[in-house]
């Protein structure tokens, strides 16, 4: 029952009927949240988590751990043996990497909580891993050419754990997966794998934690290893203030918790580093917790042991969901069954449920704000509808028609199910049989089978409630990124502002390289492109082009390893019948001297309907880095520039939405289902098609400044100006600018990675000495404690000198924490150098290397091709051509 605030506001605004449309509203959300509060509502006690790290950290030997542990398998699975449940991929299997994201759902812990387990907690004298909680888990690829399947998973989650290697330690790629993480604001936890390794070095990777991935560790566990053998045998848990010791060669089911006090009796030593190590937690959380500062010394006497854990794990919970720059650190050796259920116990303690993360990103028309913010009719109220009172009541009635909002992050073609769309609920619920409306392609579906997944197996369920991950089965349009809103009616579209309402999408990387491919005859090419529309569905970052000159049917992807998947997807799994050509370098195209302006009216059916719709357009060379981009705002006109893919789109109009089209002009305004809102949407995607191809090469072009303009008196005329009109007005106007302008010359531009080697000292200055001299890079640094440019450029500076490191194996003292490891300890070489100077590199660095060096890159920016290179290129391009 909902009590006290949502009473107060009937009694205010009761006596006003348009109020009384904007209270039920209001009232229906607020009793949501009141519900969801109540602690052992179904949203407080779930966590949507990732797992992200280096390729071979041992993500999916960890998930398998934790499958096994909640007792959701009866068995441990392994990656050498091709068992595993989230890489059940043929693919995966046979390569033992991870390659596409796959979701799963457990119960941790696996007992049912009892009543005064729910009591405690809520009295705050029992943590929340006490509780049984729900926890959906998505298992990501580590390779950079899989760097998409990352960042559209970590789009949708509320945390995530952070593999480490304990002999690597912060790798190339685990900056990279980070700084994604960065992008969302997700709390994340680390846990330091592999440490029943030789070379394994805790106390050095909980130091590059705070070195490299600009984060202040918390140590609250320290490995804990047998005097004689120097293997590892359990941890010390340093919140709990105890030891945690697993049975030799066990499953990690059996374990002996050993309390503090009788833990000098086992090992000395690591009773005296648990003790220093919680005096050091302590002493750090102080800094980021005030309520910690004063139970410090009003309860406990400043006395760092006297903390009761309870406490310790509320304060690590505020800072981590504060925003505050720490990191939880855990460690473990997954492999040998070592510190994974505690990991499991920290998901629950210190990440956060899906209603403790900040309202959603949204974009309604051309308004941005909050999730909750809309629905509250807050964003709405005064922005789309002026003073206008009818208007305003009758958008406040299309709010009470919202049923649910999600995100589709995944598509997936299951061959007994069809097209699985996964989807992130993040209001509402969306219910089986349910209207949906895809507010970015703006068509309605039907929800007609909603699944629970458990890797590839799923379970039917009736509906997928606010802060769930699930899937809808059988929709023909959704694709990545998508907002599909649920509401009341049989409308074809919600009315009012529900029908552009947007969730912020998730940003595609552009591809490196592509190759050609064709059909084994004709009359298989029918077949073939609907399997290429199947993984381009699937996978966006895979994209698909054809050259009108050649003919050719061209495939594009983030990079070999990516590229040779989709071949084998293609061929293999998809049985289409197709030739694939060599893989190329995906260069790019750009204009020299600005066009002249063109002028477009498309007049032609489209799809058996009428369309007739104008634009202006010119192109102009534009530079990223040093350009100046128009002026949001010119004159009384609406001004609307947006990015895509180095280029940029500057729209022009005489109007704004809810306005007429001004003085002098012979319409009065836009028909009702056209907005200035879908004007300029339908313009951006007739921009982007156009820019696809460029006027010589056909690459893409890049770099330039594209200039719409949107004309009533000329472009628009009623009920045939519709969106398809206008992008394919759009896209012609463009294309005859691009012509105009690659007419007076053209550069070629070209892919310039940020490269990361790992390499033994000995072989460092060879490697640099290569790269400078034999490809044509820039080596930006050396050594393995180099800061990338954007932590350097980060206000949060970490203090190497204060984070606590605990002493490694074998490790001789140096001043302060420092500690000189064992030598096996790779170094980093950071450089800049053109992407096709990297073709084959990696059997080229191990033969320098002895077999030990590896490297990871990713696109820094895209470069003129000059001197020799251009001629040689060119030379290459016209022979081809």
């Amino acid at each position: 029952m909902v009590r006290g605030k949502p009473a107060k506001i009937i009694f205010q605004v009761i006596n006003h009927p348009l109020r009384l449309l904007r209270v039920n509203l209001v009232l229906l959300h607020v009793g949501q949240r009141y519900q969801q509060c109540r602690y052992g509502s179904t949203t407080s006690r779930t966590r949507n988590i990732g797992i992200i790290a280096h390729i071979d950290a041992g993500k999916t030997t960890t998930t398998e751990r934790m499958l096994y542990y909640s007792g959701y398998t009866r068995s441990i699975g392994n990656v050498d043996d091709g068992n595993t449940v989230t890489d059940f991929l043929p693919a995966e299997r046979a390569r033992g990497i991870t390659i596409q994201s796959a979701a799963i759902s457990f119960k941790w812990p696996p007992e049912q909580s009892r009543d005064d387990q729910e009591d405690a907690v809520r009295d705050g004298k029992a943590p929340l891993s006490s509780l049984t909680h729900d926890i959906n888990l998505i298992d990501t690829p580590g390779h950079a050419d899989f760097t998409f399947e990352v960042r559209r998973s970590l789009r949708v989650l509320d945390g995530a754990i952070c593999i480490l290697d304990g002999v690597a330690g912060v790798e190339a790629q685990t900056e990279q997966v980070w700084k994604q993480a960065d992008e969302w604001k997700i709390p994340r936890i680390a846990f330091v794998n592999k440490l029943d390794r030789d070379g394994a070095a805790f106390g050095k990777t909980v130091k590059e934690i705070g070195n490299r991935l600009q984060s202040w560790p918390l140590v609250t566990q320290i490995p804990w290893f047998e005097k004689s053998s120097g293997s590892l045998i359990g941890l010390g848990d340093v919140v709990n203030l105890r030891g945690l010791l697993y049975k030799k060669g066990g499953d990690g089911k059996e374990l002996q918790t050993i309390p503090f006090s009788e833990l000098p009796n086992h090992d000395p030593a690591i009773a005296s580093e648990l003790q220093k190590a919680r005096h050091e937690l302590i002493e750090i959380l102080s800094e980021h917790d005030d309520i910690l500062v004063d139970k410090f010394f009003e309860e406990y006497n400043s006395e760092h042991l006297s903390v009761p854990p309870v406490v310790v794990v509320g304060c690590i919970r505020r800072c981590l969901l504060g925003s505050k720059a720490i990191v939880p650190v855990l460690c473990g050796a997954s492999f040998r069954n070592i510190g994974v259920q505690p990991l499991l116990d920290a998901v629950l303690d210190f990440l956060p449920s899906p209603e403790e993360r900040p309202d959603p990103d949204i974009k309604v028309g051309t308004i941005s704000g909050g999730l909750q913010q809309y629905l509250d009719g807050h964003l709405s109220t005064g922005l789309d509808f002026g003073n206008d009172q009818k208007k305003k009541a009758k958008g406040l009635a299309a709010l009470e028609a919202f049923q649910g909002c999600a995100l589709a992050f995944k598509v997936v073609h299951d061959t007994r199910r069809g097209a699985l769309v996964y989807i992130r609920v993040y209001s509402g619920t969306i219910d089986r049989g349910a209207i949906l409306y895809n507010t970015t392609l703006h068509q309605v579906e039907k929800a007609q089978i909603l699944l629970k997944m458990f890797g590839s197996d799923a379970q039917n369920v009736s509906s997928v409630p606010a802060g769930q991950i699930g899937v809808i089965a059988g929709l023909k349009h959704a694709r990545t990124g998508d907002t599909l809103v649920s509401y009341q009616g049989r409308k074809d579209a919600p009315s009012g502002s529900l029908a552009t309402l947007q969730l912020r999408p998730i940003d595609v990387p552009p591809p490196l390289f592509y190759q050609s491919l064709e059909a084994e005859s004709l009359s298989e090419e029918r077949s073939m492109m609907n399997a290429l529309q199947i993984m381009i569905r699937e996978d966006p970052s895979l994209t698909l082009t054809h050259d009108e000159d050649t003919g050719q049917t061209l495939l594009s992807g983030m990079g070999d390893l990516h590229l040779e998947i989709a071949q084998n997807r293609l061929v293999n799994d998809l049985k289409a019948k197709a030739r694939l050509g060599r893989i190329e370098i995906g260069y790019r195209e750009t204009i020299l001297q600005p066009s002249r302006v063109h002028d477009s009216i498309y007049d032609k059916e489209i799809a058996g309907r009428a369309g007739r719709a104008g634009c202006t357009a010119q192109v102009i060379p534009f530079d990223p880095v040093t350009g100046t981009l128009p002026e949001t705002t010119s004159n009384n006109n609406t001004s609307h520039v947006s990015e895509h893919d180095s280029n940029f789109v500057h729209i022009l109009s005489s109007i704004q939405d809810g306005a007429g089209f001004g003085a002098g002009s012979t319409r009065n305004e836009l028909e009702p289902a056209i907005t200035m809102a879908i004007i300029q949407d339908a313009y951006i995607t007739g921009a982007i098609a156009a820019l696809a191809r460029g006027a010589r090469y056909s690459f893409p072009a890049g770099n330039v400044l594209v200039q719409l303009k949107f004309e009533a008196d000329k472009h628009y005329f009623s009920e045939l100006s519709t969106a398809a009109a206008f992008t394919q007005a759009a896209k012609s106007a463009i294309q005859a600018a691009l012509r105009d302008a690659s007419s007076q010359g053209i550069a070629l531009l070209e892919p310039v990675m940020d490269v990361t080697i790992n390499v033994d000292e000995a072989s460092m200055g060879s490697v640099a000495q290569d790269i400078q001299s034999s490809r044509g890079g820039m080596v930006v640094s050396l050594g393995d404690e180099a800061i990338s440019d954007e932590s350097a450029s980060s206000d949060l500076i970490i203090d190497a000198t204060r984070i606590y490191v605990p002493p490694d194996q074998y490790s001789s003292p140096m001043s302060g924490n420092e500690t000189l490891g064992s030598g096996s300890r790779l170094k980093a070489v950071k450089a800049k150098v053109p992407l096709k100077e990297m073709q084959g590199y990696l059997n080229h660095l191990r033969s320098m290397t002895g077999g030990r060096g590896t490297f990871v890159m990713k696109v820094d920016k895209f470069e003129k091709v000059t001197g020799h290179r251009e001629k040689a290129l060119r030379a290459q391009l016209s022979g081809l051509n």
